[in-house]
């Protein structure tokens, strides 16, 4: 896999650092996968990993009452966060971090919720499995996205997009899999709805794409890169049932007691 050119990246950023967030989800899909994280605290302390602006941050603070640390490697993203936290006045709850998911300084066994949306495949699944796992407290939940192939032989355009981006993706079963190597103990599982690809990721993304267009009529460099990035929701519409975004709910297992034998 070659790596992506200045100029790829530059562009890269002008289209998706726009959008209302950065990949698949909503506030539905969110609010379904928390309310399968049972026995929360009434104001849980949560971390979200790989929150690119914050969308799915901010339904969390709309959900919960509790403190929120946001993480993302790109400094724009966590700068456009802060900005709608302190528009919002949510400046006492979110706390967005610049941090590197593989070098994470967060204390371990300190989080009540560990949540992560798209972000968990840039480290690989297994090592960010451990680390949300160290996260999390004993009994405490880790709920996170994984794209995930739902069908044998994929086109060859399709694979080769996810072979640029994810390698080592594998089916809903791997991750299980993944998910009971690291510790964690399964709650459940669902499949992000097709507007959950729509709404708030590939319809702006086609707007912020042609809109760019516009911006860089005579550059064809530019225009170029863009026609490659709008290949991502074309592919969408024509091949979505091989390949889908599934949400999973899990949970640290709480320490088993052992009773200390009385003194005698």
């Amino acid at each position: 896999m070659s790596e992506p050119t200045p100029r790829f990246m530059q562009m890269f950023f002008e289209v998706f650092e726009m959008l209302p967030r950065q990949g698949p989800g909503n506030l539905a899909s969110t609010a379904k996968a928390l309310a399968l994280c049972c026995d929360l605290p009434p104001s849980p302390s949560v971390i979200d990993l790989g929150c690119g602006v914050g969308a799915q941050t901010l339904h969390l603070a709309e959900l919960t009452s509790g403190t929120i640390i946001a993480v993302d490697s790109h400094a724009p993203s966590i700068e456009r966060l802060s900005t709608m936290v302190a528009e919002r006045g949510l400046s006492q709850r979110i706390s967005p971090v610049v941090g590197d998911l593989s070098n994470l300084e967060q204390p371990s066994s300190s989080f009540d919720l560990v949540w992560s949306e798209g972000a968990l495949y840039n480290v690989g699944i297994e090592s960010a499995l451990r680390l949300c796992h160290d996260l999390s407290r004993p009994g405490g939940h880790v709920a996170f996205t994984d794209a995930v192939w739902c069908k044998e032989n994929p086109p060859a355009e399709v694979k080769a997009i996810f072979e640029d981006d994810y390698p080592t993706m594998g089916r809903v079963s791997d991750v299980l899999a993944a998910i009971e190597r690291s510790g964690l103990s399964l709650i459940d599982h669902f499949m992000l709805p097709d507007e959950a690809w729509w709404d708030d990721f590939y319809t702006p993304m086609q707007h912020r794409i042609e809109e760019l267009r516009g911006s860089y009529a005579d550059d064809d460099e530019a225009l170029a890169i863009l026609e490659q990035l709008a290949q991502e929701p074309e592919m969408h519409e024509r091949y979505s049932d091989y390949y889908a975004y599934g949400f999973f709910v899990t949970r640290r297992v709480p320490r088993a007691y052992v009773p200390v034998p009385a003194e005698v």
